[in-house]
């Protein structure tokens, strides 16, 4: 019997392991965190980092009565179940430790394991790796618009039978790996909590409006409709705007039109969200090429600047200040928390300390310099996951082999 018949001999349909998959409930939530007292419901995003994030939550208004049967529990498996953005579809992440009267949200499963043939811990292992990606691919239904998969989906996709001893032994070098990834990501977000320190006691000098360094007016940005096949271009999303800059995320495709060319990004444009929640509108950063010609959507704006006044990596940094961020979010206007914006007036008045030309250099210098710190050590962190991702997937191989001999 060669390799490959061995290993599909020892899958299994996840219906024949499971006890249930359960579908959660999304009611209009108050777009704020809940009490430690209320009841909340999370959001898509609390699953689709891969990791359990339980702060991403809502809470449940007054007079609407909870589920307690849906809310989530520590070791719970998770899957996402829709989204706009394939590769976010069937991403599952395991609950860890977790505060009561959280609820699991409609577009997100619960897999019930039957513990006396499966580990959770094993099911979110395996449900992570390659083998389990492309049989979700395989079954995702949907346009550039919404991607879904089924519950029935759900119970076909076949997983590696192995014994719970070989299960948890898979568990063990997981884990293993986790701690040793866990050290370094909290060196990271020591560094990154050292570089905001570093930004908000190097930006000084005369308060200064905005307005008169552009070297224009903030121009908003162009949402066309997706279109699923490759056209040559395509448009950034609101969430390439992090607070550690721009991230190229959340892009898609979209027509190749003369209108839509007219929003070409350059290499170190200044792009800040004009739409948001409170926390997040006025976020900056500056595009970085991301290997093909693309724009930038109408909830974002682009600012040019004179830059024989002011450098446009010195005002980059200069807007994430948190005396910047508080006075962005003060002037930020809407109907719902869940959605402020801001206008180019807005911008054109924030005011931001500004030293010479000079002096912007060297606070630039001093930061990029602690950049590359961060980098490094991000570097190391993505080597160990991609290690990680290796040596569990070659267990799940070689365990299935040997089961099915």
């Amino acid at each position: 019997m060669g390799d490959e018949q061995a290993t599909e001999r020892s899958m299994v349909p996840l219906k024949d392991v499971l006890r249930r998959v359960e579908t959660g409930w999304s009611p209009v939530c108050e777009p704020r965190l809940p009490a430690a007292d209320e009841w909340g419901v999370l959001k898509l995003s609390a699953v689709t980092s891969g990791r359990f994030v339980a702060a991403e939550a809502k809470a449940l208004p007054k007079g609407v009565a909870p589920r307690p049967g849906l809310a989530v529990r520590p070791r719970d498996v998770l899957v996402s179940r829709a989204n706009g953005v394939k590769a976010l579809v069937g991403i599952v992440c395991q609950v860890g430790d977790v505060r009561p009267g959280l609820m699991v949200p409609d577009l997100v499963f619960r897999l019930v394991p039957d513990p006396e043939v499966l580990d959770p811990r094993y099911l979110a292992i395996v449900l992570a790796s390659a083998g389990a990606r492309r049989q979700i691919d395989e079954v995702m239904r949907g346009s550039s618009g919404q991607y879904k998969i089924s519950q029935a989906d759900v119970r076909t996709l076949r997983v590696p039978r192995l014994a719970l001893d070989e299960q948890r032994r898979i568990v063990a070098a997981h884990a293993a790996f986790e701690r040793r990834i866990g050290a370094l990501e909290g060196l990271l977000g020591k560094l990154r909590s050292a570089r905001t320190g570093l930004v908000n006691e190097l930006v000084a000098g005369p308060a200064t409006p905005v307005g008169t360094v552009l070297a224009g007016k903030p121009k908003n940005g162009y949402s066309p409709s997706g279109v699923p096949e490759w056209t040559g271009l395509q448009a950034l999303g609101l969430g390439c705007l992090t607070n550690e800059g721009f991230v190229p995320a959340q892009l898609k495709r979209i027509p190749n039109t003369p209108l839509g060319r007219r929003y070409l990004l350059q290499d170190g444009d200044l792009l800040m969200s004009r739409a948001n929640t409170r926390e997040l509108v006025g976020l900056a950063g500056r595009y970085r090429d991301v290997g093909s010609p693309c724009i930038y959507p109408d909830l974002m704006m682009r600012l040019r600047l004179d830059e024989t006044r002011c450098l446009t990596s010195y005002l980059e940094l200069a807007l994430s200040t948190g005396a910047v961020r508080s006075a962005v979010r003060a002037a930020a206007r809407g109907t719902s928390e869940s959605m402020v914006k801001i206008s180019a007036a807005t911008v054109e008045a924030l005011r931001v300390p500004l030293p010479d030309v000079a002096k912007q250099s060297e606070i630039v210098s001093a930061v990029a310099a602690m950049d590359q710190r961060i980098a490094r050590q991000a570097e190391v962190v993505a080597k160990l996951r991609v290690t990680q991702r290796a040596v569990v997937e070659d267990l799940l191989v070689d365990r299935a082999r040997s089961a099915a001999m």
